[in-house]
């Protein structure tokens, strides 16, 4: 077999690019409220200025605002308060190794079953389009050419590496549950975005990690319930990062919202 994944196989991955578990209460219970390192942005301008970093400063980022972002984030509503969903934070020889081993499953075309299935298959034309001018978007921000493959795999090898973010998390879910559980941990998900983001904090969930959920599993010891959601890399935006400068569109309004009368 070639060391390379095979068109499909290398399709199904790259579409996907995209324990610490503390309750809230028991974080405003065990300390005061943090200090915020920036102003706190409102929540319309979090929302606005969110966006997927892919390129961050090495300064790092202290273990209780982690925590204090994750007790946040766990605020989120959920079904009958089920609060799915679990955090691991990856730190020293646990994080090296796992990387290094990502990053040569992918070398070498390696494929798993995924825990979860993510894009529509076939893929509508639309939702294609969108897919596509994502792509344009983020690799013409590097000026990396479409024809040019080694230019797209070592940056996308860097989602394995969390883009070398300060603060790196694997994102789990019980498997037996279903989609709903799934929504509710998104739900959470984008709160601790939202979160850093009011700290001066950039964000980027990484959905290639989820290629591998055997790896992972194996890497981290995790039990074979736990489903692989994605990973998230946390930290300061390098303001001098050419990735950064990537910009994707919304839908307009028309296109997903309609007054039923």
């Amino acid at each position: 077999m070639d060391a390379r994944l095979s068109a499909s196989g290398r399709a199904s991955i790259m579409r996907r690019s995209s324990a610490l578990v503390l309750p809230a209460r028991r974080l405003c219970q065990a300390r005061p409220a943090l200090r915020p390192v920036t102003p706190v942005l409102s929540i319309a301008c979090a929302l606005k200025d969110r966006r997927s970093v892919r390129g961050f400063l090495p300064n790092p980022v202290p273990d209780d605002v982690v925590e204090e972002l994750l007790g946040l984030a766990r605020r989120a509503p959920s079904g009958a308060n089920l609060q799915p969903g679990s955090f691991i934070g990856l730190r020293g020889e646990s994080r090296r190794q796992l990387s290094d081993e990502l990053v040569q499953a992918f070398r070498e075309g390696r494929q798993e079953p995924e825990d979860y299935s993510y894009f529509p298959d076939p893929l509508p034309m639309g939702l294609r389009r969108r897919q596509v001018a994502s792509a344009q978007a983020l690799y013409g921000a590097l000026g990396v050419a479409r024809d040019d493959r080694a230019g797209r795999d070592q940056q996308f090898e860097r989602n394995f590496r969390f883009f070398d973010a300060p603060v790196a998390l694997i994102v789990t879910i019980d498997r037996r549950f279903g989609p709903g559980g799934y929504m509710d941990l998104g739900m959470s998900l984008y709160g601790l975005m939202l979160a850093a983001q009011a700290r001066g904090l950039a964000t980027c969930a990484i959905g290639a990690v989820a290629s591998y959920p055997g790896l992972i599993r194996r890497v981290l010891c995790l039990p074979q319930d736990s489903a692989i959601v994605c990973g998230l890399a946390i930290g300061h935006a390098d303001p001098e990062a050419p990735v950064n400068r990537t910009l994707t569109e919304r839908a307009e309004l028309s296109d997903y919202f309609r007054w039923a009368e």
